[in-house]
């Protein structure tokens, strides 16, 4: 087991991975922006270094800055939480140049799975299903028409090195292919670099749904069972749960066996999630594979009786892990409380809380960084909690739900707390029957 780790993340996983570390006996480091020196992962880690003013790009993106910390503080091992540099290749590669263990995904498996066309070929040849679409990326316009009429519309032309729903743009005829090849290259060039398109017929009626993967860098890998992400706006997820209320058994068994396969063909080291595209008639399609832990990994926790953290940890210490496949033994919902205005359009909110009280009770987790009297820097994501609830069945988990929001308060700052209030009353939700598409038509008066 590792001596020290350094944690390259902040907020609410930054708090997770120490909570681990603490129970695992490994010392920690937080590091942190000037605009985070009061965050409570600062306060709660072993030893804590600045890495930078508040720009992303000059602390939780530096590297340089970030091995220095690694070195200055002995750490043999970094985890880097998810977002940031989560899924870099250079990062992982600077770790091994230095002999610092990334706890994710090797340079190669973060080059092999974060190109999708790559992973898409990689997933194919292993017999996991794909969306049909292109054999990796298109040249032009001419061909994406073509490849149209061949798959049918609606398609989807998407950036390969794309993700967080940018790079993205739905295609229903011949005549807006030009526009929507146009606006994606540019938005893919202006977010990743790397303006490199490929195409798939686009999925009518999915559900967003996925499977938790541990694996050992031998082989061996299990599955965690499946998280229900259908719950989003403009490609964002807003709610999470599992088991999801549309996986049968039968499909559940399916999924997690393919999940598994493609997971196996890459000798997978850690936790990973699979991501797929789910049809009305519950055939599914892969979609990526994200190399990391997940925003929504504490319902899985609280399903299986697991610490996933922990898990990712001991497996990339090289520890043997008893690895088995794991099905849901109760319902769990996640919803993410962020700093954002959802009476107009869910407009960020950074400022001091100057009140707060967290809920509690039987089956109520909450995950984060946040107290009263701190303030919510401008300069990153908006998530200042997740309120996590388990129960016996869906509907004891959302009327949990809606008890742990009437009692979570805070003052000072907008929360989408009133919006995830609504949630729990909509008759759609509550009947488990929607889709990806269900906020289009989500009533957001009176919020």
């Amino acid at each position: 087991m590792f001596n020290k780790v350094l944690i390259a993340n902040r907020g609410e996983i930054a708090m997770r991975v120490i909570r681990a570390c603490k129970e695992l006996g490994v010392s920690t480091v937080a590091v942190y922006s000037t605009a985070d020196k009061d965050s409570l992962h600062v306060r709660f880690a072993d030893e804590a270094v600045c890495i930078g003013p508040p720009l992303s790009a000059d602390s939780y993106l530096n590297i340089p800055n970030i091995i220095a910390a690694a070195e200055i503080t002995n750490a043999d091992a970094i985890h880097p939480g998810y977002g940031f540099l989560s899924e870099n290749a250079e990062f992982s590669q600077v770790c091994r140049e230095y002999n610092i263990k990334f706890i994710g995904a090797s340079p190669e498996m973060i080059d092999g799975m974060g190109d999708k066309a790559n992973a898409k070929a990689t997933m194919q040849k292993a017999g996991v299903p794909t969306i049909p679409g292109s054999d990796g990326l298109i040249e032009s316009v001419k061909e994406a028409i073509k490849l149209a009429k061949k798959f049918k519309y609606p398609v989807i032309l998407k950036a390969t090195a794309g993700g967080g729903g940018k790079g993205m743009r739905l295609v229903t005829k011949d005549s807006e292919m030009q526009k929507a090849w146009d606006d994606c290259k540019q938005e893919a060039r202006a977010s990743f670099a790397n303006s490199d398109l490929y195409l798939e017929k686009f999925i009518e009626e999915p559900r967003h749904i996925e499977i938790q993967l541990i694996g050992d860098g031998k082989g061996k890998v299990a599955h965690f069972s499946e998280r229900d992400c259908s719950i989003q706006r403009r490609h964002q997820k807003l709610l999470e749960e599992t088991p999801s209320p549309f996986v049968t058994p039968s499909i559940r068994k399916k999924m997690g066996e393919a999940a598994k396969k493609g997971a196996k063909a890459i000798k997978y080291e850690g936790a990973g999630t699979v991501e797929f595209l789910v049809d009305k008639h519950g055939d599914f399609y892969f979609m990526e594979m994200n190399t990391r832990i997940q925003v929504e990994h504490p319902i899985t926790e609280e399903v299986t009786d697991s610490d996933l953290i922990k898990l990712q940890i001991m497996a990339a210490a090289g520890e043997k892990l008893d690895l088995k496949d794991k099905l849901p033994l109760r319902h769990s919902i996640e919803c993410r409380i962020n700093a954002e205005d959802p009476s107009h359009g869910f407009r960020p909110s950074p400022g001091k809380i100057t009140n707060l009280h967290f809920p509690g009770g039987q089956g109520v987790r909450i995950d984060s960084h946040v107290y009263s009297g701190y303030t919510i820097p401008p300069n990153y994501d908006s998530m200042i909690a997740k309120v996590i609830v388990r129960a016996p069945t869906r509907e004891e988990a959302i009327i949990r739900m809606k008890r742990a929001l009437d009692e979570f308060i805070i003052e000072g700052v907008k929360t989408t707390i009133p919006f995830h209030r609504k949630l729990m009353d909509d008759a759609q939700f509550n009947s488990g029957d929607f889709t990806t598409s269900f906020m289009e038509s989500f009533d957001m008066s009176e919020i």
